[in-house]
């Protein structure tokens, strides 16, 4: 079973707690970085922190699929979307 998407800034939605109480019956798809708040309007170093920081919490243990937490959209900076894919790559296979 999946969990898609994680919508991590959602009420009741946080990674972690989601990971402790969930994360040995379901898999999770999403949630790496946020869509509505830091992709669009935070700077490459906020999204790489929350990249950094939601791995940390949902990639231990298996039962993860790195996404994002919905569509990314056009007025995204450039900068931003490439900070995500670095941050994601330094963290190396999770």
């Amino acid at each position: 079973d999946v969990l898609n998407p994680v919508h991590v800034t959602a009420s009741g939605m946080e990674p972690a707690a989601l990971k402790r109480d969930f994360g040995r019956d379901i898999s999770f798809w999403g949630g790496g970085v946020d869509t509505q708040g830091v992709l669009p309007h935070g700077t490459p170093e906020q999204v790489r922190e929350d990249v950094k920081r939601n791995l940390a919490a949902l990639a231990p243990g298996g039962g993860y699929v790195f996404n994002t937490v919905h569509n990314i959209q056009a007025d995204v900076p450039p900068e931003n979307i490439v900070a995500m894919w670095d941050a994601l790559q330094e963290a190396g296979a999770y």
